[in-house]
């Protein structure tokens, strides 16, 4: 496997690019590079993994996957899957990961806001 990350200063987001293999015997060293990042960068909005070039995924991967969630939520960071390969997708949303993180995002959304004038949209049914 080979990693490469950068650091966007404008948008304060940083991108870890994976290439090969993410496996028993690489994820330590990915799991390193992205909480090397988050602990560098105080000031990070954003944690951008690009999947474009990873080739395969094994369980340790998505532990490692998940453990980085872990660490990004904590930190208040956004993480991201950019550029899945369909079959990285697919083991996503196979063992829920996908959903999982998602969910994550979502509920430290803003709870929606009522209208003013008590309207909620609803329908009488009769």
């Amino acid at each position: 496997m080979n990693l490469t990350s950068s650091l966007d200063a404008a948008d304060r987001s940083a991108t870890v690019r994976i290439a090969g293999e993410l496996d028993a015997e690489t994820t330590s060293e990915f799991v390193d590079t992205a909480s090397r990042l988050l602990e560098t960068n105080p000031g990070l909005r954003a944690l951008r993994l690009d999947c474009a070039d990873m080739t395969f995924c094994d369980s340790a991967g998505l532990s490692g996957l998940l453990l980085i969630e872990r660490r990004t939520t904590a930190a208040g960071v956004d993480l991201h899957l950019d550029n899945r390969p369909t079959y990285f997708e697919r083991v996503l949303d196979i063992t829920g990961i996908l959903e999982y993180i998602a969910g994550r995002r979502a509920t430290s959304a803003p709870a929606p806001t009522e209208e003013p004038d008590g309207d909620r949209g609803e329908t009488e049914l009769g």
